[in-house]
């Protein structure tokens, strides 16, 4: 993104943003505004997300949003999450660096806060959009329902209004001038009016049929907006009025007509489905009012952290909280893709999304709604086509350069041939070049590649599994290196104490007090197995001086005299000899006053799938799988071995796991691309320094959710097999839609060109071929890979 300066997100949403041109032609304006350093817009969800400096912020918007109505007039802007009422409430924003790293949190508004999203320097690959904006009230999460009138009096002065979708009531008023342009057509073409009658009542279908076409095309002129769908049919069809071909001139242009209802009935459709598999968003909260049992129902974001609600059997769970009363089987399938039903009772995590299946429960709200896991979730898929990917940046690119170079083709075909050979004829060639016209419009394009890959985002969605961006989603199909983390990753991160060897003169007893005192201040999983194997009160206050040293260990005063807990290189630290089990499992050394007293052996339980996911990412092709883990090399290599994983590095601490990713970076393919899975706690820097990085467990989990490119929301590992299965399907789809687009058009532009094409063929090249590209577009969201 540049360098040095803080960068802010925003984000505006275009109500009427009514085709991938016209989103395409706004992305094009707006990126070339000074101040901002990115722009993308998403056509599905009608998103325009930009980068500006901090301290030109709002000027640099102000013009952003001239530049959007200068383009197209009929769109109605209003800042992302403050609904459609057309006025802007400039209040949610974040901030990122120019590494693409956000900055500090900023609370808006009252209503929520932006995650710390950190990165590391030199990183290869740009995260420089993973600037989330979590919590917004997601008033556009139904927006593609609205209807958006042709000319009507809230978009007065706006163009007369071709929409590609149509409510009910522009439906109706645009099959009504169908019907009567076709009407008009018949009887010019079969009464017995000839000469100045007849062309009038050409004109008058014509007009009928196609005027607000006309009236778009010339005032996108007057913008400096010429080549695009709407100039290319007014050309051709015009054009066919000046050589004589009247009925060909309104037949094209009820045909397109008709056609574009099509593609703005299957856009709509393909929309809907996909927020469909989102639609997880709770419509209302039972909030417990007073000291008794009287419940008041309540938007959602207007319940507060320590409020008590009641979730009844059928209903979803609103809000993250912590169950307090009651006992039901939850369905937590929209979020984690999981078919098998979870049970929940006093102290379980009740998560927003949760459908309770039969029970009444209680829950204490721990998070408000901008914070809900939810909230995030709706927010994170939406806002994932903001960061395109390369196949989508090439598309709009070429659709920049191609429509004008046909039109200049087109001209060239009208002009060279009657002026070169003996017999050709002005009319003919005009006819052909008419024909070209209509055929190259890149419709089919520009609205299929956008919805394949937001349909694979939501097909993703589905199996549990929240992708950040279409660049990811393309990312995973060049993917033939995986590293795994391995505690929380490939193992559940449940330890429990296996042995306790003490030696010399002291007692088991007073190896695990001292090991229990030594870690009561601990959050590490294996302190908690610790603690829980002496399943005592800890005598604290005999402890003081507590040390945790980094990689190694813990040392703390007990009683006086110095207590030693960690692994060997603590002891080989203090100068203690020590003793090494040949036991695999994760050793924990004492030492009181400078004596090796004994050591405690902990173990942690390989995952179900762990191996089944090792076996699975081999036949898609991945030609190494690595583990790297701060576990003692014989814990790390029996895991290894026991799943099959290729390379095992063990003993790393945080910046050796990083070292090692970059080692691993230098010996890859220059097209190849590495993942690492870890548990998105402990490894952010790896996460971030890999081309994907890959949250495991993300359920719930802050940190897991900022911290990777794709969060698996389940703790299974063969949940990446289904993400890089999905990416490949979604692949296929997206270059079937560009091979049959443009198959298509060549066939047809060679056929115009010698005459044998017909404006009939031309406008079924073009809306025909979006029509089915769109349809075929859809065909991912039908993707069920668990």
């Amino acid at each position: 993104m540049g360098t040095g300066q803080e960068q802010v997100k925003r984000e505006l949403l275009l109500d009427g943003l009514d085709c991938a041109n016209c989103a395409l032609k706004i992305e094009n304006g707006v990126s070339k505004i000074k101040g901002i350093s990115e722009c993308s817009v998403n056509f599905v969800t009608k998103t325009l997300s930009m980068y500006t400096t901090s301290d030109m912020d709002e000027q640099v918007v102000e013009e952003a949003k001239r530049k959007v109505l200068r383009l197209e007039p009929h769109i109605r802007i209003s800042e992302k999450g403050q609904g459609n009422s057309g006025q802007s409430s400039w209040g949610g924003t974040s901030t990122v660096n120019h590494k693409g790293e956000q900055g500090a949190e900023q609370p808006h508004s009252g209503a929520h806060q932006h995650h710390g999203h950190q990165h590391m320097a030199g990183h290869a690959h740009t995260h420089g959009s993973h600037g989330h904006d979590y919590g917004h009230d997601h008033a556009h999460h139904d927006h593609a329902h609205h209807s958006h009138a042709h000319g009507d009096a809230e978009s007065s002065g706006a163009h007369a209004g071709h929409s590609h979708e149509h409510g009910a009531g522009q439906t109706r008023t645009l099959l009504a001038r169908l019907a009567a342009g076709s009407v008009l057509l018949a009887a010019a073409i079969w009464s017995p009016l000839d000469g100045w009658a007849q062309l009038g009542l050409y004109i008058l279908a014509y007009v009928i049929a196609g005027g607000d076409i006309v009236l778009q095309a010339f005032k996108n002129i007057i913008r400096g907006q010429v080549f695009d769908e709407y100039f290319l049919m007014t050309v051709a069809t015009l054009g066919a009025f000046a050589i004589g071909e009247y009925p060909e001139g309104v037949a094209v242009m009820l045909f397109y007509q008709l056609g574009e209802l099509f593609q703005g009935m299957a856009v709509n459709r393909s929309r809907k489905s996909i927020q469909s598999l989102m639609d997880i968003r709770p419509d209302y909260a039972n909030v417990l009012t007073g000291a008794g049992e009287e419940t008041r129902r309540v938007s959602p974001d207007q319940v507060r952290i320590g409020d008590r609600i009641i979730v009844k059997a059928g209903e979803r769970v609103p809000l993250d909280g912590v169950v307090k009363a009651g006992q039901s089987m939850v369905d937590t399938s929209a979020l984690t893709g999981e078919s098998v039903p979870r049970e929940l009772k006093p102290g379980s995590d009740a998560l927003s999304g949760f459908v309770n299946k039969n029970g009444m429960l209680t829950i204490e709200v721990t998070k408000t709604f901008g914070e809900s896991t939810v909230s995030k979730i709706l927010d994170m898929v939406q806002n994932a086509s903001s960061r395109k990917a390369k196949t989508e940046h090439f598309i709009s690119k070429f659709a920049r350069y191609y429509t004008p170079v046909v039109v200049i083709l087109a001209a060239l075909i009208a002009l060279v041939p009657p002026l070169l050979l003996n017999g050709a004829t002005f009319a003919d060639w005009i006819y052909r070049a008419l024909v070209f016209l209509v055929i190259s419009c890149p419709c089919a394009l520009v609205v299929s590649i956008p919805l394949g890959f937001f349909g694979g985002i939501g097909a993703a969605s589905r199996n549990g599994i929240l992708v950040k961006g279409s660049n990811y989603l393309e990312a995973l199909n060049d993917v033939k290196v995986v590293v795994f983390d391995k505690t929380g990753t490939l193992t559940k991160g449940v330890f429990k104490v296996t042995a306790v060897h003490s030696q010399g003169a002291h007692t088991e007893e007073e190896l695990m007090r001292l090991a229990a005192i030594a870690e009561a201040s601990s959050n590490h999983p294996i302190a908690e197995s610790i603690r829980a194997a002496w399943g005592k009160d800890i005598p604290v206050q005999d402890a003081d001086g507590y040390d945790e040293v980094a990689g190694h260990g813990i040392k703390v005063n007990v009683n006086g005299q110095e207590v030693l807990a960690g692994n060997g290189k603590l002891m080989e630290q203090a100068g203690i000899a020590y003793t090494m089990p040949q036991t695999a499992g994760t050793v924990v050394h004492v030492a009181k006053a400078g004596i090796y007293i004994g050591h405690i052996i902990i173990a942690d339980e390989v995952k179900q799938d762990a191996a089944v996911a090792i076996q699975a990412l081999k036949q898609l092709g991945i030609r190494k799988t690595v583990m790297l883990t701060g576990d003692a090399t014989a814990v790390g290599e029996a895991v290894g071995h026991q799943l099959g994983v290729d390379e095992v590095y063990a003993e790393l601490l945080p910046q050796d796991k990083v070292e090692r990713l970059e080692q691993l970076e230098v010996n890859k393919g220059p097209k190849e691309k590495i993942v690492f899975v870890g548990d998105g706690i402990n490894d952010t820097p790896v996460l971030a320094r890999a081309d994907v990085g890959v949250a495991m467990g993300g359920l719930g989990s802050d940190a897991a959710i900022e911290a990777a490119d794709v969060v698996i929301m389940t703790d299974e590992p063969s949940r990446l097999a289904s993400a890089i299965r999905i990416a490949k399907r979604t692949r296929r789809i997206v270059w079937q839609n560009i091979g049959f687009a443009l198959g298509v058009k060549a066939i047809f532009l060679l056929l115009g060109v010698f005459g044998i094409a017909t404006m009939w063929e031309a406008v079924f090249s073009d809306v025909g071929v979006t029509v089915l590209a769109v349809l075929n577009a859809m065909r991912v969201l039908r993707i069920k890979d668990v």
